[in-house]
This record gives C-alpha cells, sequence and structure tokens, in this order.
C-alpha cells in the first residue's frame, strides 16, 4: 500500500471520528432540551408478580387497583393481583407532601382547573379528597415536585383516565407495595341470603348511629333493616365498602351501659362515664351471675354481660358500611385485644365464585405495625351473624373491607367512601 493511500485513510478515519462525535453532542443538546414531561412518557416494565397467563381470564372482570409509592416514584395499576401496567410519577414536594392511605376516586374531569394554585391546568384530573389531592396529567421531573397532586405524564393521564370508575380504589404508600390473594374464614362469603336475619324483627338488631353525612331518610338507612328475605336480592349489585374499626375506650363502658340499663340494672346516665350508679350495677350483675363481686368490667364479666342480653359482646369494635358514597349499615363487633396495634389493611373481592365456592379476595397492607399483618388481623375479629348475614347478603364483585385502627371521618363525610390518611 502506499503511503498516498495510507494517508487518504488516515484522513477518512479522522473524518468519521469527528462527525460521529459531533452527532453524540448534537444528541446530548437535543436531550437536555427535552422537556422533563416528554422524557417520562414511556411507562416503566412491570415488576415481578403473577404471570400475565396465570388467571388472566379468571380476573378478566376483577376490579382496577391503583397502588402508588412515593419512595419510588411510581404508580402500578392491576387487575385483582395482576400488574397490567406501571409509570412514573411526581408527587408533593416539601411542604406539600402528598398524604400515604387509602382513597378511592371521587369525580372525574377530562379538563379541570386548580382553584388553589393560579387556575393551573389539570387535565384527565381523578380527585381522591375533596381537600385537593387528586391524580393527573403534568410535568414529572422524576423527583416530588406537585402541590400534593399525583402527577402522571401524559399519555398515561388519558389512558388511565379511560379505564377507571368513581369509587375505584387508589392506595398510596411510601414503600412500594402489591395485592396478595387471601384466605381467612372472618372474610364474608356471597350467597347468604338463605340466613334467618332476613325476616328477623328490626328491632332485635342492634344498629348504631350513623356518621355525619349519612342519609337518614333513606329507605335503608342506618337503625334499620326492615327487610323480607326477596328484598336483599332485588337490591343493587354494586360494591360494598366496608370498614371496622376499634372503639374507643369510651364508647365501650357507653355500650355496657346501655346493656346494662337494657337489663334493668340502673347503671344510671348512658354516657361513658365510670361513676358510682355504674359500678353499682356492675356489682348486681355479678351478683346474680354468681361472678366475684368487684364492681369492675373485665373481659369475663363483659361476656358474661352480652350473654346475658343475647348479644355478641364485649362492643371493642365497630362496623360501618356504604355503598355508592352512602352509609347504610352500622353494627357492633368483637375485636380481641383491641388496644393492640391493628395497623391498616384493606381486602377486596377479585372474583365472586359461585354457588359452591366463596368469593376470591385480595389484600394490600398500607400501613403496617411491629407484630401483625393481613392475615393476622383478620383473626382477631368477631363478626355478629346479624352484621355477617347483612354483608353477605349483599356482597358484589369489586367490594372492600378497610380493618384499620386509624381515624377515618376527618375525610369520609358526604359524598365519600371510607379514606383512611396513614401519614398526612
Amino acid at each position: 500500500m502506499s503511503k498516498m493511500t495510507v494517508k487518504t485513510s488516515e484522513n477518512d478515519c479522522r473524518r468519521r471520528s469527528v462527525a460521529v462525535r459531533g452527532a453524540m453532542l448534537g444528541l446530548a443538546i437535543a436531550l437536555a432540551a427535552t422537556p422533563a414531561m416528554a422524557r417520562d412518557t414511556k411507562p416503566l416494565e412491570p415488576v415481578a408478580g403473577d404471570s400475565m397467563k396465570a388467571g388472566a381470564a379468571l380476573l378478566a372482570d376483577a376490579p382496577l387497583q391503583i397502588l402508588v409509592s412515593l419512595k419510588d416514584q411510581t404508580l402500578d395499576v392491576y387487575r385483582g393481583t395482576q400488574l397490567i401496567e406501571s409509570t412514573r410519577i411526581s408527587s408533593g414536594k416539601t411542604g406539600y407532601g402528598t398524604p400515604t392511605g387509602i382513597f378511592s376516586i371521587l369525580e372525574k374531569r377530562r379538563r379541570h382547573f386548580s382553584n388553589l394554585y393560579d387556575n393551573a391546568p389539570m387535565p384527565y384530573m381523578q380527585r381522591l379528597t375533596w381537600s385537593g389531592i387528586a391524580l393527573h396529567e403534568g410535568r414529572v421531573p422524576n423527583y416530588p415536585a406537585s402541590h400534593g397532586c399525583i402527577r402522571l405524564p401524559r399519555g398515561f393521564a388519558k389512558d388511565l383516565f379511560g379505564k377507571t370508575e368513581r369509587g375505584g380504589h387508589v392506595i398510596i404508600t411510601r414503600e412500594r407495595t402489591r395485592p396478595e390473594g387471601i384466605l381467612h374464614a372472618a372474610l364474608p362469603r356471597s350467597g347468604a341470603g338463605e340466613t334467618e336475619v332476613a325476616s328477623l324483627d328490626p328491632d332485635a338488631v342492634m344498629l348504631r348511629p350513623a356518621l355525619p353525612g349519612a342519609a337518614g331518610d333513606a329507605p335503608e338507612t342506618v337503625g334499620s333493616i326492615d327487610r323480607t328475605a326477596d328484598t336483599a336480592k332485588a337490591e343493587p349489585r354494586d360494591p360494598l365498602r366496608i370498614l371496622i374499626t376499634r372503639t374507643s375506650a369510651r364508647e365501650r363502658l357507653r355500650d355496657m351501659q346501655r346493656v346494662l340499663d337494657e337489663l334493668g340494672y340502673a347503671p344510671g346516665p348512658v354516657d361513658g362515664v365510670m361513676g358510682r350508679k355504674t359500678r353499682a350495677a356492675i356489682e348486681l350483675f355479678q351478683e346474680g351471675a354468681e361472678l366475684p363481686v368487684t364492681g369492675e368490667p373485665s373481659d369475663l364479666v363483659l361476656r358474661a354481660l352480652y350473654a346475658a342480653a343475647g348479644e355478641t359482646g364485649p362492643a371493642t369494635g365497630r362496623l360501618y358500611v356504604r355503598r355508592k358514597f352512602k352509609e347504610i349499615y352500622s353494627a357492633n363487633v368483637v375485636l380481641k385485644d383491641p388496644d393492640a396495634p391493628i395497623g391498616t389493611h384493606i381486602y377486596t373481592v377479585i372474583d365472586e365464585g359461585g354457588t359452591a365456592s366463596a368469593p376470591r379476595w385480595m389484600s394490600v397492607t398500607a400501613a403496617a405495625t411491629q407484630g401483625t399483618d393481613a392475615h393476622s388481623v383478620l383473626s382477631r375479629i368477631e363478626w355478629t351473624p346479624e352484621a355477617r348475614a347483612f354483608v353477605e347478603d349483599r356482597l358484589a364483585l369489586g367490594s372492600s373491607l378497610i380493618v384499620t385502627d386509624r381515624p377515618f371521618r376527618l375525610h369520609s363525610g358526604l359524598g365519600t367512601d371510607f379514606v383512611v390518611t396513614t401519614r398526612q
């Protein structure tokens, strides 16, 4: 090869090297100038989970559930226990943190503008609280940047908006989590309409006052289940929203006073205060029941008292039921070790089952506590026959049960499902 040929080849290599470096530099400049939202429109790859084929046909009608991780800045969409898509998000920045907990979609608007922050556009808005937390399209810069809402990439926000329905659950946690299938005897079964409770005298069913905002003039309001065996079957099969929480010490004492009063032991005012008359009433009951006369409402005394009244007790827990954002029922349940931590867990019906099989449930832990999990918490619940029958008569696909020791009344007012915040 001649010297001229070698020199020409070297020059060609240099020109190609310069061209490649120039192209790479141009690409880097172009990427740096691209808006952040455009960089994040590609969904994340699904995390490891159930096989896409396993149970796909069975769970085709299972409800959607949206799980958000603030730590990972991700949103996962599940149908039943199967992950179907994921995306990056941008949650609340410092000073405007996004609350964690269990929420549901209250309102949907394709075009919406913020009434809190300079009329800022919020396309494909899906409201989670009436105080201003929502899912919506927005800038997603790979870190928390919103005023509390959960921003979604443009294409994903539109796609998700078309898949969800009002009432669908959105669970926001710090760590990334996923739903798991669960079996437990405490979870209601469907098809219990043949139980005798359907024809009980409504005056014999012990109910409690409704939460603020419950419809007091509805045909099936809290405090009345005046129905026949065929009525429940004719009711709409909309999903139920069920919540079980522990009662306070004062609520337990007030209910004990009520039972003492109904049995004729004259405990004085039913006010949740352990006064002289209440203590004297307990002593009278203990004497008649041949128990040590101490005047103290021990667990043994309380169980004997409720048994004498023909009720399940003591009333250490409370159950509430809503449907289509309206409360329809409330009753006592027994929660073992009521002062022990519970955490916050949600259980959802993902398959109704049939006449010969029970519904399939899945669980998600929204807030864990030491020594408890979604399965062990269920073992602490004792349903009354009336409460279980009421729920099982109306159980439908997508119905959910929340068990929590967190307050829920703050955001669970008029026109909402049960909203439980685990961190503000």
